[in-house]
């Protein structure tokens, strides 16, 4: 549907020029300069055949004659569409009656012009026609703006010309040789097929916006946000293309977003109710590749933040098919009761540093756009080249408004802030008066120093529209700031828990010392966030996620085996607290498989135990191997793909067990509590009931909890190398059953009602039930449930 601004409800006419002004064609004056960088900078034919269709018309102005003076009118694309002023509001492209308003933000550029593509322009790097913008007439403090009046305008793609300082160590990036995205752009058009170079074998042809259509046709069949209470959710982190480009996952369209629509059942299946999309913004996959044959697979080097991603798309054509496909994506997981959050990477861009490419906010303005020091450098605090400069008054509008427009018009449920630290950190040029308004006392603040009140995160969190989705900080950065437990939150912010991770790591694989620390794990990290007045499900509870090992590597292997990513094995975290359970590798002793297949079970059921939200990663639910690599960032093939056979392989065993635990969570009451277990919930237990074990050497930790569908419920973990027999709780009149052993091979790892031999497997250890006792093999966990005795 048209946008109607109230404030633009007529397009203004371009107004007559002052007296000797002349309004003719681009008066760039760095035209030819070579770029900085060399071939990182995109030079754009500005002819289409012989010359470029100028727009027609020059006014000029008599001065006596101004007052009176009448409209000069100008025309473009063959004088099919009429060029007026425009307004400077609401940034980007937008659709109104009649036409289409251009508004881009330049404070630093002396000359822009708006660039117009067909789309076999495009692919010829050739301007369609150039509409030069008058600094007078088309620019309203340092937004420059134009209405293009006509139905043939929406057929186009579109992009900006800036000239002005070509000054690296100023921080200026200004060259007229580039034509840049708009950084508002709803859809961005390159290269047509995922991985296939442009012409010439060119990884970074000329890119273009779309410009919007008059009318929406997505129907969303009454869409409505779920809004589950974050406690209530189990995330599952996926990577889009990966969750069905293998042969194996049988899709019509493998690797997109229709053909993840076709996999949602499975998700519902499993229990999930809430997806984190790795990054599906656009950016370039062959970002490497004219220097290596690595792909960005991962995605996390953004090129504009308001475009899904173009090639996840099944036609990979057009922008409009990227829009409506994601939207089709969010509508079929909302169907099966399933959110939507996006991983978002507000920290950096692909523009890398001063020796990378002028795509967009570098050659729009760059000294706004990123973190500079005096001399031009680009602050590293994502360690990606570059640092978004997030708390910059007019970056930190751009991020809401980015922000807004996939909750409104995508419908998607929340967000995931890749390095969220680097946004609570000071701007450029950051001082009281320009973040506040006024003056808050102090001197100057260093670029880069963490904000107690960062304005961003301020913002974001009392915003009428962000306020209600969910949102996730993953609370540390590449420059050493780490937040957990400490990130700016307003009471809203949740956050990937690190120490969590870390922690249970430690103590599942038997390491001395952690039994507190992992108690405080199953309460919600009480320690993090009950004094900040926080509560159990801020805390993102997770084992694994995209980067690190996988659940299966995390015990298989003590080292990681990155050589494949071609930087001699030195990428990648170099301290995973992993433990491969006494031998290396994949093809081991059975008796190391069998440890192996425990410790699986044992770190999920630590998840879909503790107080938080789980989150686990694509694929370890049936024990997907990435063969010991910890950063496979840049492979595009089998490693990062889910293995729908690998599933079909181990139904009945890995991934029935993960399924069935989602289900107990969620038939718990006491698994999802709304605030930290008190004393009157939760009891402690050692190997004797009430008579837990918190020394230095234990490796023995339990808990009883009151459940109001399940009565109570009996949970343990036994992470020593010996076994034991453990005393259950006495409670007179009920009788302790077994649901969960992961010690027990399956299906008898997870013993359900519809289980044929399930009468004789409890039989089996009556003897020690009705002592009111268990058994524990080394490096297993047990939930029990109380019955009454009968």
């Amino acid at each position: 549907m048209a946008q109607q601004l109230s404030c633009v409800s007529a397009a203004r006419p371009l107004l007559a020029v002052p007296a000797g002004r002349v309004l003719g064609p681009w008066r760039g004056g760095a035209l030819g300069r070579a770029n900085a960088a060399g071939s990182a900078g995109r030079g754009v034919r500005a002819t289409a055949g012989a010359t470029a269709r100028p727009v027609s018309s020059v006014a000029v102005v008599d001065e006596e004659d101004e007052e009176e003076a009448e409209v000069e009118e100008r025309y473009a694309l063959g004088g099919a569409c009429k060029v007026l002023a425009g307004m400077p509001a609401p940034l980007g492209a937008t659709a109104l009656d009649g036409g289409v308003n251009f508004a881009v933000y330049s404070a630093g550029a002396s000359a822009a012009s708006l660039c117009l593509f067909t789309p076999d322009d495009l692919e010829e790097e050739t301007v369609t026609e150039e509409v030069p913008l008058d600094p007078l007439l088309n620019r309203t403090g340092n937004v420059w703006h134009v209405f293009i009046e006509g139905k043939q305008v929406h057929a186009m793609l579109y992009g900006y010309r800036f000239d002005g300082i070509y000054a690296p160590e100023r921080g200026q990036y200004y060259d007229a040789e580039n034509v840049v995205v708009d950084p508002y752009a709803k859809a961005v058009v390159s290269r047509g097929q995922y991985g296939v170079p442009g012409a010439d074998g060119d990884c970074w042809p000329q890119m273009a916006g779309v410009v919007p259509l008059p009318h929406s046709t997505f129907n969303w069949q009454g869409d409505l946000p779920l809004k589950y209470h974050q406690k209530d959710t189990v995330i599952y982190e996926m990577h889009l293309r990966g969750f069905t480009k293998h042969d194996s996952s049988k899709t019509k369209h493998p690797g997109t977003y229709i053909g993840a629509v076709s996999k949602l059942d499975y998700l519902k299946e499993l229990g999930v109710n809430c997806v984190e999309l790795m990054p599906c913004h656009e950016f370039n996959e062959l970002e490497y590749f004219s220097s290596s044959s690595k792909m960005n697979f991962w995605g996390y080097s953004t090129i504009n933040f308001f475009s899904p991603m173009a090639r996840y798309s099944s036609s990979g054509k057009t922008g409009h098919d990227a829009i409506n496909e994601f939207k089709v994506f969010v509508r079929e997981a909302h169907k099966r009761g399933i959110e939507v959050i996006m991983d978002v990477v507000f920290n950096h861009t692909a523009e890398g540093n001063e020796k990378g490419p002028i795509l967009s906010f570098r050659g729009i303005d760059n000294s706004t756009y990123y973190m500079l020091a005096p001399k031009g450098e680009f602050y590293n605090y994502s360690g990606c080249g570059n640092t978004f400069n997030c708390n910059h008054p007019v970056v930190r509008e751009f991020i809401l408004d980015c922000l807004r427009y996939w909750v409104t018009e995508m419908h998607v449920d929340g967000f995931r802030f890749d390095l969220a630290s680097i946004m609570t950190r000071a701007c450029s040029l950051w001082d009281p008066v320009n973040v506040y308004g006024g003056p808050v006392g102090g001197d100057m603040t260093t670029t880069g120093t963490p904000l107690v009140r960062p304005p961003l995160v301020d913002m974001i969190s009392n915003d009428p529209i962000l306020g209600g989705v969910k949102l996730i900080a993953e609370a540390w950065d590449a420059g050493g700031l780490y937040q957990v437990g400490q990130f700016p939150h307003w009471n809203i912010w949740s956050e990937w828990n690190g120490k969590y991770r870390d922690t249970v790591r430690q103590f599942i694989k038997g390491t001395d010392g952690f039994a507190g620390a992992f108690a405080e794990c199953l309460c919600g990290s009480p320690q993090l966030y009950q004094t900040g007045g926080r509560k159990p499900w801020h805390s993102v509870n997770f084992v694994c996620a995209h980067d690190g090992f996988t659940l299966a590597d995390l015990v298989t292997y003590n080292n990681k085996y990155n050589s494949s990513n071609g930087e001699d094995n030195r990428d990648g975290e170099n301290h995973n607290l992993s433990w491969n359970c006494g031998e290396e590798g994949e093809f081991a002793s059975l008796s190391v498989r069998r440890l192996r297949k425990r410790q699986m079970r044992n770190f999920f059921v630590c998840l879909m135990v503790s107080q938080g939200v789980p989150m686990f990663y694509m694929g370890d639910e049936y024990g997907h191997t990435k063969g010991g690599n910890n950063n496979t960032y840049c492979h595009d093939h089998y490693v990062n793909y889910f293995r729908w056979d690998k599933k079909e392989e181990q139904s009945s065993d890995l991934y029935r067990f993960c399924r069935l635990m989602t289900k107990f969570r969620k038939e718990c009451e006491s698994l999802g509590l709304e605030d930290f277990p008190t004393s009157e919930q939760l009891h402690w237990h050692g190997h004797q009931p009430g008579k837990p074990d918190w020394s230095e050497g234990s490796r023995f930790v339990a808990f009883s909890m009151k459940d109001e569908t399940k009565g109570e419920i009996y949970v343990a973990f036994n992470t020593s190398h010996l076994p034991v027999v453990v005393r259950l709780p006495e409670r007179p009149g009920f009788r302790w059953e077994p649901v969960v052993d992961t010690g027990k091979a399956a299906p008898y790892d997870f013993l359900t009602n519809d289980l044929p031999d399930r009468a004789v497997c409890i039989n089996q250890f009556s003897h020690f039930l009705n002592s009111n006792v268990y058994p524990m093999l080394s490096y297993s966990s047990i939930i029990l449930v109380l019955h009454p005795d009968v």
